[in-house]
């Protein structure tokens, strides 16, 4: 009988250890779902650094959902208006080479492109970059990481010389200023606030400020929250550097030895007065005094941020922006201090390390370096010269790609763009212009099956073994413990199949994942993400460990590692670099035709677009159906009621949610989760209406932000004078109006 297995939760960045037991229990009756199906018991693994037992609602229900709807067999259609049809895998693959190599005939190396996630294992993401970047020749390899963690990508390796979060969660429980800024943190990473809330409870003097447009389960255990308006992040943080300045609350050593550029930022916040601040950021002057006053008197402030900060046209502006603030008052490299981005995805971090955005290579190496190229090229055994000097195509880059008829096949894994992408009545159109679209996914259906050519059965996590690394820096070890559903396999083993056929045999002999990572591991020696130590059989025996865990010195996993603690960055003279920006809030701004500001994000329950946690009774029964929060203020002025339906429309698009009318928005700000695709609930994709305007440097969309109008649906139907249309408005099955007859209202 197999015995408990120790993994990492497959949901959100913390990265949560978990332990997962058979169904069959010596004295213990078979545990089964609805259906009669043995279900494997989950629960937190105590010995987990990162997360010492606890584990949330996602993680602790993950066990219903990895047997159900599974995508089998490989399926294929010629043309989108034909039903697929169950094929084998050697007439799927040999379908993909050939579509390969007719368009490297054709349109060369960019007419291939790839779209990954954060889902993957590393050992996925280090096969595809080989194969891709590699073997192919072409950068077009992006990842979903492109709308979660690229600013903060960006903005760490701008200013501290490399990506990487320096600090620990155990900084969570010595800091004394804790400053969480564009996060939600007690509902989109709830273990971490969990343990920071243990922290602010135990010890009365710490600090807690959370900064958000909305009142959300973090802000109501803040010291001070500052209800910010959207797209005023960078005045708000200039503004408390000018106090800073002003008081002077500096680090001047820390500046002198150890920064540049400090004298350009002193010179942009000099206008950042608290009066200016309070008026642009919508909160009072007194606010802004009190933020610089908490984060001037600490001793250790640790900031943490995550999409509210990420997703922006200026997002590595803003990361940049929190980072000076850092670097101006010595808060980096000791205990209970540091900037700490917080990963969306289980392995967002994985796939940094080995290269999984159109402008990285693995070890934190980029494309536009010619010395990296020439490190990779010589490590693959490449001809000099074959890793292209130009970033590949970002996902954004890749839709006008199939809008203009320039990809000749466009491959997707273990994501879903059909609903997660910005503007999606756009993305779907330029996904039926695509000739050849391979889908490479674990269950069906999904939104993005609509636009496949070809289907692969994917298998995941519990079904195959790898690494995954966590926000902090940890690197777990995830064993396969389940026969793998149908014939679903590996993704990293499509890939190499895939390489093998287009005559990459050596480049791929890989019996394993477990080789697949001990040649990753190897590209790594030497970087600030040295995992050159490490292996599966080490990691499954010793536990997760933190990296760098270079050869020969492997830290011990109950232990600690943060970075910079020597004040030395990597960077060409050691220093870090101050970035002087002055605020250009939201890229497209409310007016008199769109006068809300629509802003997005999740819940707690629920990840990304549903494709597992739709699945599973107890979650769709915390959130049944989507909704708009809106201020009883706006709410009145315009005659709304709680449940009225509401059509929310942008220049792009539109969807109808059920009102919730609540004040944990601010007056002139609407909210929709962003989960619910075609799928899930009838004209509710928060997609509908966002755009692709995305930040310069990282290429993020500023998904967070969107100038709306508000219409009640009642209204529309009256005008209409038809009862055909009050039926083609509001729909039939799945539709919000029934959801909301049936009584199905998410509590306030």
């Amino acid at each position: 009988m197999v015995e408990t297995v120790k993994t990492q939760c497959p949901y959100c960045g913390v990265g949560c250890g978990l332990e997962a037991s058979p169904p069959a229990q010596p004295g213990r009756a078979v545990n089964r779902d609805k259906d009669g199906i043995p279900i494997w018991g989950i629960r937190g693994d105590r010995n987990h650094q990162s997360s010492l037992g606890q584990v949330c609602v996602k993680g602790a229900t993950i066990g219903e959902v990895i047997h159900r709807n599974r995508l089998k067999h490989p399926m294929m259609r010629e043309s989108l208006d034909q039903p697929l049809r169950q094929v084998s895998w050697d007439e799927a693959l040999d379908a993909i080479a050939n579509q390969i190599r007719h368009t490297l005939a054709t349109q060369g190396p960019n007419g291939v492109a790839m779209y990954g996630s954060g889902q993957f294992q590393t050992e996925d993401y280090y096969t595809a970059q080989k194969l891709l970047k590699g073997c192919l020749g072409t950068n077009n390899f992006d990842a979903n990481s492109r709308l979660c963690m690229s600013s903060a990508v960006a903005g760490y390796a701008k200013s501290l010389g490399s990506d990487g979060p320096p600090c620990a969660y155990e900084d969570l429980d010595l800091t004394d200023c804790a400053f969480l800024i564009g996060t939600n943190t007690a509902e989109c990473h709830p273990i971490i606030f969990n343990r920071l809330r243990k922290n602010h409870k135990k010890n009365g003097q710490t600090k807690l400020i959370v900064v958000d447009p909305r009142a959300t389960d973090t802000s109501k255990f803040a010291d001070l929250h500052l209800q910010i308006q959207p797209g005023t992040d960078i005045d708000l943080m200039n503004g408390i550097a000018h106090l800073l300045v002003k008081w002077g609350k500096l680090d001047q050593t820390f500046i002198t030895n150890h920064t540049t550029g400090f004298e350009q930022v002193q010179e942009i916040v000099t206008s950042y007065t608290p009066d200016k601040v309070a008026e642009r950021c919508g909160i009072t002057a007194a606010e802004v005094e009190l933020a610089a006053q908490y984060w001037g008197e600490s001793d250790r402030v640790l900031s943490m941020w995550s999409m509210g900060m990420n997703q922006s046209s200026e997002g590595t502006a803003k990361v940049r922006t929190l980072i000076n603030l850092h670097l101006m008052t010595g808060q980096i490299g000791k205990p209970g201090a540091g900037p700490f981005s917080l990963t969306g995805q289980p392995n967002a971090m994985g796939g940094r390390e080995a290269g999984g955005l159109a402008h990285l290579l693995p070890g934190y190496r980029f494309v536009a370096n010619a010395q990296h190229r020439q490190a990779v090229e010589e490590f693959w055994r490449l001809p000099a010269g074959r890793i292209s000097d130009k970033p590949g195509l970002t996902v954004w880059d890749m839709v006008e790609a199939m809008e203009t008829g320039n990809l000749g096949i466009f491959w997707v894994a273990a994501t879903n763009p059909a609903v997660s992408l910005p503007d999606i009545d756009r993305v779907k159109a330029a996904l039926r212009k695509s000739p050849f679209t391979v889908y490479q996914e674990s269950y069906f259906p999904t939104e993005m099956v609509e636009f496949a050519h070809v289907l692969l059965p994917a298998s995941q996590w519990s079904e195959k073994a790898g690494m995954m690394t966590n926000s902090e820096r940890r690197v777990t070890y995830c064993p396969q413990f389940r026969t793998p559903a149908g014939e679903s396999r590996a993704d990293w083993t499509v890939f190499a199949e895939v390489g093998r056929r287009l005559g990459f045999v050596r480049e791929f002999a890989f019996n394993n994942s477990a080789e697949v990572y001990a040649e990753f591991v190897r590209l790594t020696r030497g970087q600030l993400c040295d995992q050159s130590g490490l292996s599966h059989n080490l990691v499954a025996s010793i536990g997760a460990v933190q990296w760098p865990a270079p050869r020969g010195k492997i830290p011990d996993p109950m232990k600690t590692t943060r970075l910079y603690l020597d004040r030395q960055f990597p960077t060409p003279d050691g220093k870090a670099r101050f970035a002087a920006y002055h605020s250009r809030g939201l890229a497209e701004p409310p007016d008199g035709e769109f006068p809300f500001v629509l802003t997005t994000g999740r819940l707690y329950g629920h990840w990304h677009t549903q494709s597992r946690t739709g699945r599973i009774d107890k979650i769709v029964k915390m959130h049944p159906n989507p909704f708009v929060e809106i201020h009883p203020k706006s709410a009145e002025k315009m005659g709304i009621v709680e449940g009225d339906l509401l059509e929310v429309r942008s220049r792009r698009g539109a969807g109808r949610f059920p009102a919730m009318i609540t004040k944990r928005i601010s007056p002139g700000t609407v909210f929709v989760p962003m989960h619910w695709g075609a799928l899930w609930a009838d004209q509710s994709e928060a997609n509908a209406m966002t755009h692709e305007l995305a930040c310069p440097e990282s290429k993020q969309p500023e998904l967070k932000a969107c100038a709306v109008n508000i219409t009640l649906v009642a209204q529309i139907l009256r005008k209409t004078e038809s009862v055909e249309a009050e039926k083609e408005f509001v729909g039939t099955g799945k539709s919000l109006w029934n959801r909301l007859v049936e009584g199905l209202r998410r509590p306030i």
